[in-house]
């Protein structure tokens, strides 16, 4: 495959290498040469051993158009609906939209959603810790109905952000970019909102259906130019009137990325992290199973679902297709407004992934 990425930060750092590792071809682009630099001559080989010369990078604007099978937008969320629109405009085979989708107003989304169908183009969105093995083995779980009739799903990331600066050693801290922002897409309810992806992917896997009530409190915090919220917490309901918890912040040391599904026939739960480079899945009363990889494992893993969804054409959603990124930009939204109006905000699907959703 061909393939372009936008953003020559962390996570386009992550997708080139991913891609490499497939053998595909890559271009990278960003609008700072700056950052471009900082990627061939630190980041990338600080992280993978060297810099790979095979990787082409241009200045935004100076790129090529049109030839790509594969385009993904790393960049920060509140260019993702733009810069996504436009590629959706060179017709590649697939989009690859990192999370979170959006920011919290969902301006753009439902022309993306109509433009990618009517461009026959395979969106994504990079939730990529669904597509995980570990939380594979909880999906199938579900799916078989293992458990028994679900009766509570419980989902936590509660990460203190200290590591993702650590990671971005160029960022001194939330002001220098948009983490420390809510409406621009960071804070716990942005940042992590793997955990609220996650709690749906589950619930799907569980026969349980969409979200249709969100109940939310947040805790915003505004200092030093900043303004996030730093901890998220949700009640959900969904179309069947299953409901269940998320719990999101940067605030927690140590980190805690836990879910547990609790069936009348036993529970299983689901940990990311729970020591260094080690994932585990365990069912009630069994051993574990460890999953040990790495974070650039993860991003290969998240790339070879989406060669493998395009080659089989089997018809059915990817548990990271865009419609999903979508749902959980709908819940985050609706966090937002729940946590203003003081109220259980409802979802309604069918007036399409725009503010008047919310209802």
């Amino acid at each position: 495959m061909k393939v372009k990425i936008f953003g020559a930060g962390s996570i386009g750092n992550h997708l080139a290498h991913a891609s490499r590792s497939l053998g595909w071809q890559v271009d990278v682009v960003d609008i700072d040469p700056g950052a471009l630099q900082r990627m061939r001559d630190d980041i990338y080989p600080a992280r993978y051993g060297a810099w790979d010369e095979s990787i082409g990078q241009h200045v935004a604007g100076d790129a090529p158009v049109g030839c790509y099978d594969l385009i993904m937008i790393g960049t920060p969320p509140d260019h993702h609906v733009g810069l996504a629109r436009q590629a959706i405009a060179e017709r590649p085979a697939a989009l690859l939209i990192e999370k979170p989708l959006s920011t919290p107003d969902l301006d753009g989304l439902s022309e993306l959603h109509a433009e990618a169908e009517a461009g026959g183009v395979v969106a994504f969105t990079g939730y990529d810790h669904v597509v995980g093995e570990a939380s594979s083995l909880m999906t199938a779980t579900l799916e078989e109905g293992a458990l028994g009739e679900i009766e509570t799903l419980d989902v936590e990331f509660r990460e203190h952000w200290g590591g993702i600066f650590a990671a971005h050693p160029w960022l001194a801290g939330p002001t220098d970019t948009y983490l420390g922002f809510w409406r621009r897409g960071g804070g716990a309810s942005g940042e992590h909102s793997h955990a609220a992806n996650l709690w749906q992917h589950f619930a799907h896997a569980a026969g349980q259906g969409s979200v249709v009530e969100v109940q939310a409190k947040l805790d915003y915090i505004t200092e030093d130019g900043a303004d996030y919220d730093r901890l998220c917490l949700l009640n959900l309901t969904t179309q069947t009137g299953f409901c269940g918890r998320v719990v999101q912040d940067v605030v927690t040391k140590p980190v805690r990325k836990w879910a547990r599904a609790q069936g009348r026939d036993g529970g299983a739960e689901w940990r990311c992290g729970f020591e260094l480079g080690k994932d585990t899945f365990t069912p009630d009363g069994g051993e574990p199973t460890v999953i040990s990889k790495t974070r650039p494992d993860d991003f290969v893993r998240e790339l070879r679902h989406i060669e493998d969804t395009l080659e089989s054409k089997s018809g059915k959603t990817s548990p990271i297709s865009l419609e999903r990124g979508l749902d959980t930009m709908l819940v985050v939204a609706a966090a937002h407004r729940s946590q203003a109006e003081g109220r259980t905000v409802r979802i309604d699907r069918a007036a399409g992934f725009g503010p008047n959703a919310l209802i």
